[in-house]
């Protein structure tokens, strides 16, 4: 394997367009699909290509990536995906599956013959556009030297959680890691829905918490996010962040741990979708504080 291969990504939303850009810019042939071809189409202008078809953008790929909304959809594109893929090509499974969904993927993987690597990150639009993202991954030993160009490209780091990918090793740290940036999310909303109820100013509780323990860059990314209405272009959308906090719940009770907070997160964001916050930042569910007409 060089250093320059071919890979394509399936799926060009947020984070699929910022990796595929990445790996372009790493010197490496890019071809991609979206279920929206018109989401896509802006990657020509980096000198990748667009394919009408999952079928016809994994020919001859070297290693396919996949970034789609959940597992539901990642199965079924890697199955349109599946006549043209050549026994043996890695798969690079990124979307947020959650444990049952990354089982359901890897299983498909061990049917067709595909070395197959959980591997989600951590970040959002910014460290992904950046190449910055942390990339949490499993899989085997014996085709790592195939993938990790691609990590490389997308990612600051690569943290390797086992070298089985079917166990959702990698999933399973990142429903972890999600369980505190979503319970830290609506945090925020309800400091700053609090703050405007009691007619008290942010910036009082910011100065009172500067420089302490309780004070976190987080807070402050997300909080100006909200005062300055800068909710566009989402860096995670609230659609995303609802279906991730769902699969945390799901698991917790699977496991026979309740999580009363990831399913309050949960609540919250599926409340300011109905709102029509769904497409705006993760932050928007600050608006769930209130009824619409507020």
């Amino acid at each position: 394997m060089t250093d320059k291969i071919n890979v394509t990504v399936l799926g060009t939303g947020i984070m699929g367009a910022a990796m595929a850009r990445n790996l372009a810019r790493a010197g490496h042939t890019v071809r991609a699909w979206n279920r929206s071809r018109a989401k896509a189409e802006p990657l020509t202008a980096d000198g990748i290509g667009v394919a009408d078809t999952p079928a016809e953008a994994v020919e001859g790929a070297d290693v396919v990536l996949t970034m789609l909304y959940d597992g539901p959809a990642t199965l079924d594109v890697i199955r349109q995906a599946a006549p043209a893929l050549r026994p043996g090509t890695p798969w690079v499974q990124s979307t947020t599956a959650g444990v049952e969904g990354v089982a359901d993927l890897a299983a498909f993987a061990r049917e067709h013959g595909l070395p197959f690597y959980d591997a989600p990150v951590l970040g959002t639009r910014q460290p992904a556009e950046a190449g910055q993202l942390l990339v949490l991954a499993a899989g085997p030993t014996e085709h790592r030297g195939a993938v990790t160009p691609v990590f490389d490209a997308v990612g600051a780091r690569t943290v390797w959680t086992g070298e089985d990918g079917a166990a959702g090793s990698a999933t399973r740290l990142k429903l972890v890691a999600n369980s505190w940036v979503l319970a830290a999310t609506g945090a925020v909303g309800e400091v700053l829905a609090l703050a405007r109820a009691l007619d008290v100013d942010p910036q009082n509780f910011f100065d009172a918490i500067d420089g302490g323990p309780l004070d976190m860059g987080y807070l402050r990314s997300k909080s100006a996010m909200i005062l300055e209405d800068r909710l566009t272009p989402a860096q995670f959308a609230v659609t995303t962040a609802a279906k991730d906090a769902h699969l945390i719940v799901r698991a917790g009770e699977e496991n026979g741990v309740r999580l009363d907070l990831a399913a309050a997160a949960a609540a919250r964001f599926d409340r300011a979708a109905d709102q029509g916050h769904g497409e705006e930042d993760m932050a928007a569910a600050y608006f769930a504080s209130f009824d619409e007409e507020n």
